[in-house]
């Protein structure tokens, strides 16, 4: 008997799971456990295993295909047997692309279209191409296996056309220019110019082409577009400003070589300089609770307790696991739930509610020799903390001589929607003095 295999829920706060790709097709003998298609969520990149075991009767969905969780994807059975496939989202689509294509007659007749053009662009797009004077030939394609959908029409629109310009550019080919020198950048007739001609085509014929290097074509997809969307997202809803200073590296170093050659008993020999950047980070926030934030455009919500996010450099790509409530952990406790979920997102077992929920993030590439950088925002936290690397840095002594001391780079970048440029430099100068101390801050 035919058994459906819903998309999993991956935790609390996931509604839905793109489909990155398909590791079976359909008349493919499966297992249960057998893994079916990769998916992803806002945070990272699941594998969805099969639930039933037998041949696969349908895919209820392709690539590129957002699901909600719980819903079937994909239906197991034996050779042969006949299912009736469940209505979906993803095959009602093309009943309502055509009828709007129906109920709404382009503005101007369209230009003869080939047959690669129509295979490879929605109807919808289509029609909005034919009714803006938008060349297919022309058009960039974001949809699913390369297909051209009304989102790729409206970016290469550029400015609005004259219906002379319209018919013109559908007629002869012409990629309209971003804008024209009618009122408001209007494109107008005269503002087309043929891209090629049979002169310039004869010519293209005789001159010698030159060879090009190869080139690799990598898809966009799993934590790689997650990550891209997010920093898209970040960039565009807020209005970010970044600080940079340093902190005095001496305390730091000195107690991380104490922990170091500790007894083994102890447990603190694996505590790094991180470890206490964190610890330091985390005991600030309660005294700066306006950067212990998520601002959601029409209100600000503060948390009473810190959940530091860690910016975890996977294979997969960038990840973020979560300390929750990070003030309460001492310093060991804080060291060793940040391996354990460090590891999880290298290992690629870290679940998406051990993703989500940060209150302020912590990205350090010390590591790395980086000294100060501009980290982008965890959107929706307030704030996020770069670190660099630990370097000498002259200074002025009690004395007046110029003295070398080794001090660590600090970058704050904040969102100055939610919280202003002087409220950050107070918090840094606190940071700074309790990393400076950090000693002191542990017997508190």
């Amino acid at each position: 008997m035919a058994q459906q295999v819903v998309m999993p829920k991956q935790g609390n706060s996931v509604e839905s799971c793109i489909i990155v790709e398909w590791n079976v097709q359909v008349g493919d003998t499966v297992a249960v456990g057998d893994i079916l298609c990769s998916a992803e969520t806002d945070k990272s990149t699941i594998d969805v295993e099969s639930t039933a075991a037998g041949v696969v009767l349908a895919k209820l969905y392709e690539d590129g295909d957002d699901v909600p969780v719980m819903v079937p994807i994909v239906i197991v059975g034996e050779a042969g047997e006949k299912v009736e496939l469940p209505e979906t989202e993803a095959t009602q689509e093309p009943a309502k692309e055509e009828q709007v294509v129906q109920e709404k007659p382009a503005e101007v007749v369209a230009a003869p279209v080939t047959a690669k053009e129509a295979e490879g662009a929605s109807p919808r797009a289509r029609n909005l191409a034919s009714s803006m004077g938008v060349s297919l030939s022309n058009v960039q394609p974001t949809g699913p296996k390369g297909r051209i959908i009304e989102r790729d029409i409206a970016s290469a629109s550029g400015q609005p056309l004259s219906p002379l310009a319209k018919a013109q550019a559908l007629e002869k080919g012409i990629q309209a220019p971003g804008s024209g020198s009618g009122i408001g950048g209007r494109v107008l007739a005269s503002d087309l110019v043929a891209t090629s001609s049979p002169a310039t085509t004869t010519a293209a014929v005789a001159t010698p082409v030159p060879v090009l290097d190869e080139i690799t074509e990598i898809p966009v997809k799993g934590v790689r577009k997650v990550t891209a969307r997010r920093m898209m997202e970040s960039m565009h809803s807020t209005c970010q400003l970044t600080l940079h200073t340093w902190a005095d590296a001496r305390a730091l170093k000195r107690l991380r070589a104490g922990f170091k050659n500790s007894k083994p008993e102890l447990g603190l020999s694996k505590i790094t300089i991180n470890d206490l950047i964190l610890f330091a980070v985390s005991r600030t926030l309660l005294e700066f609770p306006a950067f212990n934030a998520h601002f959601l455009g029409d209100k600000i919500v503060r948390y009473a307790h810190v959940h530091l996010g860690v910016a975890t450099d996977a294979p997969k790509g960038l990840l973020v696991p979560v300390l929750r409530n990070s003030d309460l952990l001492s310093l060991r406790q804080l060291s060793e739930q940040a391996k354990v979920l460090v590891n999880k997102c290298k290992e690629g077992t870290a679940q998406p509610d051990e993703l989500s929920g940060s209150t302020f993030t912590v990205s350090n590439v010390g590591a790395f020799g980086i000294e100060s950088f501009t980290p982008v925002l965890n959107i929706p936290e307030v704030a996020i903390l770069g670190v660099g690397c630990i370097t000498l840095k002259p200074i002025e002594d009690e004395d007046g001589d110029v003295v070398f001391v080794e001090k660590i780079g600090l970058s704050l970048t904040m969102d100055h929607q939610a919280v202003d440029g002087a409220d950050a430099a107070r918090f840094l100068k606190v940071l700074m003095e309790n990393i400076a101390s950090i000693d002191l801050l542990l017997a508190m």
